[in-house]
Formats: C-alpha cells, sequence, structure tokens
C-alpha cells in the first residue's frame, strides 16, 4: 500500500505525490493527520486550522471525485503511521519537501527514522523553486525559474483507494485549546476552489493597479493578489500561478492595447507581480540553508544587542494596537481581525517594535506568526530578521511611522476604519492626534491620554538610539567580515534575463 501525506500541500493538481502514488497501481491511502505537538507550539493560532479545515473539505471532495478518499487523524505523524502499518503494511510514503520551522525539521527526522526501521520507501517530491543541500546561491535564480516552467501535473484521473481505514471528523481549534481570537467569518477562505477563483479575480480585474495599490494599507486588500494563504498552505502551488502569470503576460502583449487599459501599465503590474513570486522562494530558501534562523540571529555579532526580558508594557501595547501612533495601531488591529496586511505595513509594524520599542524579534515573530492567515515560516523568519537589522547584510530600514500615514493613508481612511476612537479626527492631524489642541480633542471626541493613548514613545529619540546601536555593532571589523560570510550564504544572485 502506498500512503500519500498531505502536509502544506492540501490539493489534488499539480501534486506529483498524489499522481505518482496513483500511477503506481497500488492501493492508496490519502492522510492528513492534526499533529498534536504541532498545535502546542507558539505559532499556532486558531486561524490556521480554519482555514486548513476549509481546504481539507475541498481536498476530501476533490479526492471523491476520482474515486478515492481522504482519511483523517489526530496525534502524532509516526504514531499515526504505526498504527495504519500495523492494519495493513505501507511499501511507500510519498510527500512533498517541507520547509518548515526547526520542529518540523525534527518530525520529519523522525519520520525518515520511521522509514527506514521498517523498511518503507520514502519519496519526497519538489513543491516550489527552494533547493535542498544547495551548495552556492550562486545561478540559483536560474534553477528558480527552470522549477517553475516543469510541466504541471493534472489531476490523477482516478485512484484506487486503500479503504477501510478509520478517519476522524476535522477537529475545532478548542480541541488544541487555541481560541479564536476572531470570527472565522473576517478571515480568508481557504480550499483549492477558492485559491483558483483568487487568482482569476486577480488577474481579470483586482491586479491591473498591482504596482500602484500594494503598499497603502487602504488599497492593498483589493490590489494585492491575496494568494499568499493559498500558497502557504499548497491549496495552489507556486509553479501553477507562475505559469498562469506568464499566460497573462503573453495575452496582454498580443492583444496590445484594450478598451480603457494601457499595455504598459498592465505589463508593469504583472511584473510586479512575478518579482513577488521570485522573492517568495528566495526567502524560504535562507530557512532551507539556515533552519536555526527562526531561533538565531544571522548575524551573531547581534547577539545581546536587544534585551532578553520582555517588556511587557510595551510588548502588550503593540499586540492590542495601542501604541499610540494611528497607522501602527490600526495595521495590528486590522491583522488580529482579518489575519492578513500587505508587505509595506508588515515591514512597517515589524520595525516599529524592533526599533522604536526595541523589543526583540523572537518574541514579536511568534506573536504575529499567529497573527498572519499566511504564515509561511521561511519567509517570516528571513523577513523578521530583515526589518529587525540582524542580518548584518540587508540596508538597515527604520520606518517613520508618522510619513507612512503621509504616504500610505494620506485620506486617514485605514486609520479611520480600525481605530474608531479617531474617526473624528481632522484628516491633517490624523498622524499625530496627540498634538490637537484640548479644544480639537474635545471636538473630535477623543481625549488623548483617555480615548486614545499618547505616543509609547518619541520618535526621534527611538529612531536616533536605534541607529546609534546598530551603527556600532556593524562598523567593527569582525562584524564586517561575518557579514561577508552571510552574504556569501544567503545573499540574492539574480540572473540577467536574456533580451527579447
Amino acid at each position: 500500500m502506498h500512503v500519500v501525506w498531505f502536509k502544506r500541500d492540501l490539493r489534488v493538481r499539480d501534486h506529483r505525490p498524489l499522481m505518482a502514488a496513483c500511477r503506481s497501481g497500488e492501493a492508496v491511502l490519502c492522510l492528513y493527520v492534526f499533529e498534536t505537538g504541532l498545535w502546542q507550539q507558539p505559532d499556532a493560532d486558531a486561524r490556521h486550522i480554519h482555514f486548513i479545515n476549509q481546504s481539507l473539505r475541498d481536498l476530501q471532495s476533490s479526492l471523491k471525485a476520482i474515486g478515492g478518499q481522504l482519511t483523517v487523524r489526530i496525534g502524532e505523524i509516526t504514531d499515526e503511521l504505526d498504527a495504519i502499518h500495523a492494519e495493513r503494511p505501507i511499501t511507500v510514503l510519498h510527500s512533498h519537501e517541507e520547509t518548515g520551522t526547526l520542529w518540523s525539521f525534527e518530525r520529519d527526522k523522525a519520520v525518515g527514522r520511521w522509514c527506514k526501521a521498517r523498511n518503507v520507501r520514502w519519496i519526497e517530491q519538489t513543491q516550489n523553486g527552494v533547493i535542498r543541500r544547495l551548495k552556492t546561491r550562486n545561478g540559483w535564480a536560474s534553477q528558480w525559474r527552470r522549477r517553475m516552467n516543469e510541466r504541471l501535473q493534472r489531476t490523477p484521473p482516478s485512484i484506487k483507494p486503500a479503504c477501510g481505514f478509520d478517519s476522524m471528523t476535522l477537529p475545532a481549534p478548542g480541541d488544541f485549546g487555541l481560541d479564536d481570537l476572531t470570527s472565522p467569518d473576517n478571515l480568508q477562505v481557504g480550499g483549492e476552489v477558492a485559491a483558483h477563483e483568487t487568482l482569476k479575480s486577480f488577474f481579470q480585474d483586482r491586479g491591473h493597479n498591482y504596482h500602484r495599490e500594494m503598499s497603502s494599507p487602504a488599497t492593498a486588500s483589493q490590489g494585492c493578489s491575496r494568494m499568499s494563504p493559498h500558497l502557504a498552505w499548497g491549496t495552489i502551488s507556486i509553479a501553477h500561478v507562475y505559469q498562469s502569470l506568464q499566460r497573462q503576460i503573453r495575452l496582454v502583449r498580443q492583444r496590445g492595447f484594450r478598451e480603457g487599459e494601457d499595455e504598459t501599465q498592465r505589463l508593469t503590474a504583472l511584473k510586479a507581480f512575478e518579482e513577488r513570486l521570485h522573492w517568495h522562494c528566495h526567502f524560504i530558501q535562507k530557512l532551507e540553508d539556515q533552519p536555526d534562523i527562526e531561533n538565531v540571529n544571522m548575524h551573531r555579532s547581534c547577539d545581546g544587542l536587544r534585551p532578553e526580558a520582555v517588556d511587557k508594557r510595551r510588548l502588550d501595547a503593540w499586540k492590542q494596537g495601542q501604541t499610540g501612533y494611528p497607522l501602527v495601531d490600526a495595521c495590528m488591529r486590522a491583522v488580529r481581525q482579518t489575519g492578513w496586511l500587505n508587505f509595506r505595513m508588515r515591514a512597517m509594524v515589524v520595525s516599529f517594535a524592533s526599533y522604536h520599542l526595541w523589543l526583540d524579534w523572537r518574541t514579536t515573530s511568534r506573536w504575529l506568526a499567529r497573527m498572519f492567515t499566511d504564515y509561511e515560516p521561511g519567509i517570516h523568519y528571513s523577513q523578521f530578521q530583515m526589518q529587525s537589522g540582524t542580518t548584518g547584510i540587508s540596508t538597515v530600514r527604520i520606518y517613520n511611522p508618522i510619513r507612512q500615514v503621509h504616504d500610505q493613508d494620506l485620506e486617514g481612511a485605514f486609520i479611520r476604519q480600525w481605530v474608531p476612537e479617531l474617526a473624528r479626527v481632522p484628516t491633517d492631524q490624523i498622524a499625530e492626534p496627540h498634538r490637537m489642541s484640548l479644544a480639537a480633542q474635545q471636538q473630535a471626541g477623543c481625549l488623548i491620554g483617555d480615548d486614545y493613548p499618547l505616543p509609547i514613545v518619541d520618535h526621534s529619540k527611538a529612531y536616533a538610539a536605534a541607529h546609534l546601536a546598530l551603527k556600532k555593532v556593524r562598523r567593527s571589523e569582525p562584524s564586517r567580515e561575518e557579514a561577508r560570510g552571510v552574504l556569501e550564504r544567503h545573499g540574492s544572485r539574480r540572473a540577467r534575463r536574456p533580451r527579447r
């Protein structure tokens, strides 16, 4: 019997392990395990389970349509494999490679030991542009492009099911001690059907101004692709998205100007999206190459840079959206309720926590891992270190949370949506409401310090202190030498495209 172990690949289209198992001619057991240990980790949240459950319902329907069924279990993967193996011997275990946390890395090693001890062949296949046991970053972009252009696997026409195995009902978050911090209705819908519908709407309509709308939180929720949770949980493959994008680019070039549409603008939007797909795998590759970056500074000269003891007052204010900086607070409240935030605002709230509040990224990263429905460990921890200045090679970007209001939410629409205390504050004072006179505060129905907090830190002073601390770390020769090593290991080497 062959077992297909579904993890972060909840689909039937372009699923190589599933296709390989179906082509074997042997009975196939399609298995998903809610791993108890996984849901006890500090990065786990109820919103992840809601998205997975929606995706598993889709997967169940898709497998049933080709004659198969999905077996759902709750427990540890090796225990469940043991139980299944005792009922009917497993000869081959199929799965995709996964670049996850140290917990999942250790779990995969345990599965490898389990297979070896029982003479079970474990076949892991790639599902993105991340390369295992990569020796050098040189030429990585070309390898990524080759992966993205490989032929997609169709849905298997039929499956020979392994029947008679018990399957559990889909669990609720509470079964793992996880509480809902928001209504599931506020979150993005999971599943393979939703993934393809979301991609279609992005190409047909929503993404026409992607390059212009992706940075502002007021426009990004519609203007961005919203494919991130589907890529994170594998309801669609990144190669499928990439090849669909290339078809769109060809169509635009063939049609030229459409009615009311500028070809150049449309191509610019599509090319901007293509760039993001490349960066998606680029950042996951960092975690693949160095699995401990979820816990350890990439640039070890940054060890001890921030205090290990957590400033609970600052941390709680940041988590609850009560820092006194309206755009930061709006973003933190929005992500808590919706599970999503656009990239620019993610960078800003992380920068604010790391530089203005001087909080260690290992604490804040766990919280936002829970808040993001699209939590992808490789991107998450790589970006946290980049926005916290601990890579040693990235430009230090200390976002000005006041200027970002003028740049990204000039009319204050997003702030007013998520910080209703400021709904009546005049637009010209929405970025710094604490500067309003008492009379203006009374007129706006918002007393600063009572209805809305004073700034938790002074921007200028916090900026200067953070900049000085980073400068001291980076200027030493040992630090520079170490940075060269980080660059060699993780730095981008973009291959030039041939001229067309």
